[in-house]
């Protein structure tokens, strides 16, 4: 008489045993993450927030807003989403990381915005006429090949300062007197690293067709700025190269009293140059998205153009303008899309836009 109930009791623990699977699946697909980021439309943020010029903060009317690519580590359900969504783009960890940690990610974002300030600095005043001294001190190593002679001599973070007892004024000259040297060729490094300076020495490989010789490393400029006019900034959260143009246009604005948005709302990216150019970056197709939401008119998009030899192997390769002019196509937005080469491109269209607005 037994055997009915044992029955009865089996049943009901199976039952509780599916249910409880079935809740940890549920969860693990929700809070559980695995070996993949992902990459989405971030958000659009007023630059004035950010920068103050002589202890001032712009206070015209409009904006100009940086762009931003939103990143998460994925897991099971974020990731089948992502596949379905045009505008997110799941990428291994791997990938997405290289060889280095989150906390070097994370410090290279740093490096790359602190680099994007000085040069943004840079080209404002030099834009508004201002005097300023401008040092090159060397180069921040960002990661480190597989295949070179550096690998763990060098880290995530350290400054290179000299090359073979040879100072640069600029990271051109440094990659200039590298290209001059034959495959194989020893050098020797001076690095400063957690305050410390240190000698290293190995040996020059290759890199790529049309980089034959190089240390194998790739890099980003460590600059200091120092001028009567005070600008400093506030950014939190916020990393890489690209905020460079809207930090620039801000500057300037400030520097110079000017109103040249004249109330609109303008949004963009892209890396400034230490000449004015502007310079491609990634996720711009997110960046538009960003941007739309946040209600801009206008969004100044990179219009560096590839070489020709990189456009005869990848014939389908579009630059940051077309990616932009097709996202917003994609989204079906009003904003416009305006090609810039250089800053002075975007103060020009700015002045064209207020002449027709005064008309």
């Amino acid at each position: 008489m037994k055997f009915p109930q044992n029955r009865r009791h089996k049943k009901r623990f199976a039952i509780f045993a599916s249910i409880f699977i079935l809740s940890f699946m549920l969860v693990a697909s929700i809070f559980i993450p695995i070996p993949y980021f992902i990459e989405m439309p971030g958000s659009a943020e007023d630059v004035q927030q950010f920068v103050r010029v002589d202890g001032k903060s712009n206070d015209q009317t409009g904006a100009y807003l940086l762009t931003t690519v939103g990143i998460r580590q994925a897991t099971p359900a974020t990731f089948l989403l992502a596949k379905k969504d045009t505008f997110q783009e799941v990428i291994p960890e791997r990938d997405f990381l290289g060889d280095n940690t989150s906390e070097e990610h994370e410090l290279l974002g740093e490096l790359q915005m602190s680099s994007s300030e000085n040069m943004a600095k840079k080209v404002a005043l030099d834009l508004a006429g201002e005097t300023y001294h401008f040092s090159y001190k060397g180069i921040y190593v960002m990661d480190v090949m597989a295949t070179s002679d550096f690998r763990g001599k060098l880290a995530v973070g350290d400054l290179v300062y000299q090359v073979d007892d040879l100072s640069f004024e600029t990271t051109e000259e440094f990659m200039d007197y590298v290209a001059s040297k034959e495959l194989g060729e020893t050098i020797t490094l001076k690095i400063e690293r957690d305050g410390e300076k240190k000698t290293i020495s190995g040996k020059l490989t290759k890199l790529s067709e049309e980089n034959p010789v190089g240390v194998g490393i790739t890099l980003t400029e460590h600059t200091e700025l120092v001028s009567d006019r005070e600008i400093t900034f506030e950014v939190e959260g916020i990393g890489g190269p690209s905020a460079g143009l809207m930090f620039t246009l801000e500057i300037y604005e400030s520097l110079t009293g000017q109103s040249l948005r004249k109330g609109h709302v303008i949004a963009g990216t892209g890396e400034i140059r230490s000449d004015g150019k502007v310079g491609m970056i990634g996720g711009i197709d997110k960046k538009v998205v960003a941007a739309d939401r946040a209600g801009a008119e206008i969004f100044f998009a990179p219009d560096e153009s590839y070489s020709k030899e990189v456009l005869d192997k990848y014939p389908d390769l579009k630059n940051n303008y077309q990616q932009a002019l097709a996202a917003a196509k994609k989204i079906n937005t009003k904003m416009e899309i305006v090609p810039v080469k250089t800053v002075q491109d975007a103060l020009e269209y700015m002045e064209s836009l207020n002449y027709k607005d005064s008309e």
